[in-house]
């Protein structure tokens, strides 16, 4: 990636339309792509979505879709339909799951770019201690692992990741696959409710494709300037 807008997503975790509009004007063109998740895709619904493509906006679809493989399937088909750039099912929905996600992007997009299907491996609020109440035994990164073999031989060619994981998923499964990895905090910054967090540059080090980042840009008193000085931690 010769532009690092590209590898840049601007989280809108905000509740209106009015609130997600002033923060792509704020940051203007010094970002290409945003993050639509549960809070304001359930404020606004899809009309959101369609704006911010109608614009020029690439959009990651965030909702983590984690249902049987009929009503996943049902469900990306439609975000396909929308134009989203990226989205989002969780990888622990299983092989199933996963491969009716796949084919349901690909055969929906009416002639518009196939949607890339993200799978979520470990959400990044997550650590040792959380996965052992759940039952699950042996460590993030051996779930991670896990779960980003299972996306990948289901046919996803993107997962979602911390970039604490980013180098060993790069030793185990290569370079052919995207990671996009949220708990990206600028140097300084507070880790807010993510248990596994990085800097900019220790994403993009690590091997993350892109960085998705939210409060540090949407709060900030100038939110281009911001953007400019992540951007220039990952060129």
């Amino acid at each position: 990636m010769t532009d690092p807008r590209q590898r840049l997503i601007i989280a809108l975790d905000v509740s209106t339309a009015g609130a997600a509009r002033k923060i792509v004007a704020a940051v203007g063109d010094s970002a290409h792509a945003y993050k639509v998740g549960m809070q304001l895709y359930t404020a606004e619904g899809p009309s959101i979505v369609r704006e911010l493509v109608a614009s020029g906006r690439r959009v990651f679809l965030d909702l983590k879709y984690h249902d049987i493989p009929n009503t996943v399937g049902a469900a990306v088909r439609e975000a396909a339909h929308l134009g989203v750039s990226m989205l989002t099912v969780h990888a622990s929905g299983g092989g199933k799951m996963l491969r009716a996600a796949v084919e349901a992007a690909r055969a929906n997009s009416n002639g518009k770019p196939e949607p890339l299907v993200l799978a979520v491996t470990v959400l990044t609020s997550l650590d040792e201690t959380e996965l052992g109440k759940i039952g699950l035994r042996g460590g993030v990164l051996e779930q991670v692992l896990r779960l980003t073999a299972l996306a990948l031989s289901n046919g996803c060619k993107g997962i979602v990741a911390s970039a604490l994981e980013a180098a060993a998923l790069r030793e185990e499964f290569g370079q052919d696959f995207t990671i996009v990895t949220p708990g990206v905090r600028p140097a300084g910054s507070g880790p807010h409710d993510q248990a596994r967090v990085v800097t900019p540059a220790e994403a993009i080090a690590a091997g993350a494709s892109h960085i998705v980042v939210g409060r540090p840009i949407t709060d900030a008193i100038d939110p281009a300037a911001e953007a400019r000085a992540i951007l220039g931690q990952v060129s």
